[in-house]
């Protein structure tokens, strides 16, 4: 601590032990008031300004020291000055008071607060910068806690002192006004119970309306100013238009349709998005095919002492198509006709909050309705790298319709989709590099997960190159070349001749092309939107990949749901999305899957966790498969039965993550799991095992000391024998 720190909270300590070593409080009671009310009356008609400066005085003192004693000198100022100059004074006197304590707070400990519960603190944060002042004034019209506690509290806040200060006075305001009228009347008033009428109590009750009633008001007027220029349909045609026929765009149809809603789908390409043309079934289909082929290659560690398999590269990519025109029907507009709803394909423009054009192959029409979901989804983002136009790139939209096999490839980007194809090709006989600028692939799991990983990898003859950025493409000789920089070397440059190269650094929301720009809806790399899914405009909505912050198909889905019901139900009911339980697989081999916060994001958050590691290796039915490889991870609340997230890396650990998502979303912890039968011989035995690990290190000791004991004693054995 600073050596100013240390002075002021010198100080500050010495007062309030001076407060209450001399009994200060006794003179701020109401019964010493009382008893020498006339005395202060007359020195206040003798000296008016002068009793209200050190009346002033004493009230920001108290509130500033944040000592006890408020109330009494509220009812004081009604008795002394008046209500209306006994208000005044008072308004501003415990304003001043609250700001000092607030500054003291904010100067003392604020910054050791904030760096030491970064992690946990940042959702607070986030809340105090878009609504702080809203939060604020709820609390000082009806205090939930104790005035000088919010002072502290907000003082460890992002919150600018200015808003502090005019929020406080304002929210004050009302409750000092109650408490010095009250005060006027302090003859009649034998104790601070005694203020506290049915009266009294009713005008607090109301005072707990006033906030939510100022902030329906406030986001009324808000409303108002943004659709000012835009003039409403008298009627609609459609209670909803959903712009884009992806994962969040069929389920927002899906709902309104189920509800009898008159509702409009927008697809400007292929029905199903990118999860069923480019993305999570064509890449799914492909790693079935590579993992048959990379079985037949271990073929003697199953006893069968010689497998091999002939095929063609351009079947194994038509077999993925017939896997997707297998899937389609499920998206169709056949299907989604039949729902109810009307399908339009072409490209859709929002011309004003209630309308939108749509460009079709016969013509433009336009649809004016409630409200609109924008569900646009994402495309691969590629970085300008110099040269990468003259040599031709690949994406995750692209790659599909290769008939024919790259015997180099090179792959940029060690994310899910960059790991998951890396593996695939590699399987079926492409030599593949991956090129990543980090230290490792799957930079959001834990290390040993991205270690585990990158050895089966390198077991499988792929080549990786960490901490590598690709700086520059070139053609030489007619040959594809790749110069990667090495971050950790920057002098240092790899030469990797390749004939195609994929690149998987990410995914960019498609935010252009649909009208945002004309609406000036604010966006940055996704739409900015509220909890509720709302944009600048209350009755547009966004979901999945364009509103993030995940880029899964279940989560878009998840979105969906919160969007349209919004869309369709509010004003008269609303709910907030919730992110709480977001589980996700990569579909690397071994796979990967996540629930909740891995050890990496706790440490990070600084959040307190316990570890509870299980080694597949020890599983029975692992054993016999031939896939001995992984683990299950599960974070808990130190001593407690709560499950904070888990890691699973394993052979179908995508589906064997299904039982911590479950347990997590209604709140079921490891001895329940522990406690649940599990099919032997399964996988699903991991996640039982785990529960027991957790358990064993629980173990209650000293209770299993005395029940040693008492079999002792059974045995008639000396009671001090502990062993057989």
């Amino acid at each position: 601590m600073t050596k100013p720190r240390l002075l002021l909270l010198v100080v500050i300590a010495l007062a309030v032990a001076a407060f209450f070593a001399f009994d200060v409080g006794r003179v701020l009671s109401l019964d010493f008031f009382k008893a020498q009310q006339a005395t202060i009356d007359a020195y206040r008609n003798a000296h008016p300004w002068l009793s209200a400066g050190f009346f002033f005085a004493i009230y920001v003192a108290v509130t500033g020291l944040s000592l006890p004693g408020a109330v009494v000198l509220t009812l004081v100022a009604g008795a002394l000055f008046g209500l209306a100059w006994g208000t005044l004074i008072v308004s501003f006197a415990s304003t001043l008071g609250a700001t000092l304590a607030f500054l003291v707070s904010r100067f003392l400990l604020r910054d050791w607060v904030q760096t030491k519960f970064s992690g946990r603190l940042k959702t607070i944060n986030d809340g105090i910068e878009k609504e702080g002042a809203f939060y604020l004034f709820t609390l000082r019209l009806v205090p939930v806690f104790p005035f000088f506690v919010i002072n502290l509290v907000m003082g460890l806040t992002p919150m600018r002192t200015w808003t502090f200060y005019w929020i406080s006075q304002l929210g004050m305001l009302a409750g000092t006004l109650v408490y010095v009228n009250a005060g006027t009347q302090l003859g009649r008033v034998e104790s601070l119970q005694g203020i506290l009428s049915p009266e009294l109590l009713a005008s607090f009750a109301l005072l707990g309306v006033f906030p939510l009633l100022a902030k329906h008001i406030v986001n009324a007027s808000k409303a108002r100013r943004v659709y000012a220029k835009w003039p409403r349909p008298a009627r609609f045609d459609r209670n909803l238009v959903v712009i884009g026929a992806g994962s969040a765009g069929l389920v927002s149809a899906y709902i309104a349709a189920a509800v009898r809603a008159k509702v409009t789908l927008v697809e400007k390409h292929k029905m199903g998005g990118d999860c069923l043309n480019t993305g999570c079934v064509p890449s799914k289909a492909l790693i079935r095919s590579a993992k048959l082929l990379s079985h037949i290659e271990r073929a003697k560690e199953f006893g069968i002492d010689k497998a091999s398999a002939a095929f063609d590269f351009a079947e194994v990519m038509e077999r993925v198509q017939r896997v997707i025109a297998t899937v389609e029907p499920h998206d169709s507009i056949e299907r989604y006709t039949g729902l109810g709803v009307e399908v339009l394909q072409g490209t859709a423009t929002i011309t004003s909050p209630w309308s939108l054009a749509v460009t079709t192959a016969t013509g433009t029409q336009t649809r004016t309705t409630r409200s609109i979901v924008i569900a646009a989804g994402a495309q691969p983002f590629v970085p300008p790298i110099p040269g990468i136009e003259d040599v031709g790139y690949l994406t995750s939209d692209t790659v599909w319709n290769l008939r024919e096999r790259p015997r180099r490839l090179v792959v940029l980007g060690g994310g899910p989709i960059g790991s998951e194809l890396t593996q695939a090709f590699a399987r079926l006989g492409s030599q593949v590099t991956q090129v990543e600028m980090l230290p490792r692939i799957l930079m959001r799991e834990d290390p040993e997960v991205s270690e585990l990983v990158m050895q089966r990898f390198r077991a499988e003859g792929i080549e990786l190159l960490m901490n590598h950025k690709a700086k520059e493409f070139l053609m030489e000789n007619g040959e594809k070349v790749l110069i990667a920089e090495d971050m950790t070397n920057a002098r240092q440059a790899v030469r990797l001749p390749f004939d195609a190269v994929l690149v998987a650094v990410g995914r960019a929301a498609n935010l252009k092309g649909y009208g945002l720009e004309a609406l000036g809806v604010p966006a940055g790399p996704t739409i900015e939107t509220n909890a509720f899914l709302q944009t600048l405009y209350p009755n547009i909505y966004a979901a999945g990949d364009v509103a993030g912050p995940y880029q899964f198909t279940h989560t878009a889905a998840h979105q969906a749901w919160y969007a349209s019901v919004n869309a369709l139900f509010a004003p008269f009911k609303k709910f907030k999305a919730d992110y709480s339980v977001i589980p996700w697989a990569t579909f690397v081999d071994p796979e990967v899957a996540r629930v909740g916060l891995n050890e990496l994001e706790a440490k990070k958050r600084r959040i307190p966790h316990e570890v509870t590691v299980y080694g597949i290796k020890d599983l029975d039915r692992a054993i016999a498969d031939g896939e001995t490889h992984g683990f299950v991870k599960v974070l808990t609340v130190p001593g407690k039965d709560k499950i904070l997230g888990v890691t699973l890396v394993a052979h179908h650990a995508g589906d064997l993550i299904a039982e911590y998502v479950l347990a997590m979303r209604h709140g079921i912890g490891l001895n329940k799991i522990l406690s649940t039968i599990h099919i032997y011989p399964t996988l699903a035995e991991a996640n039982k095992y785990a529960a027991g690990h957790w358990k064993k290190a629980h173990a209650p000791e000293r209770l299993l000391q005395w029940v040693e004991r008492f079999h002792a004693w059974r045995r008639g054995a000396p009671a001090n024998l502990t062993s057989a």
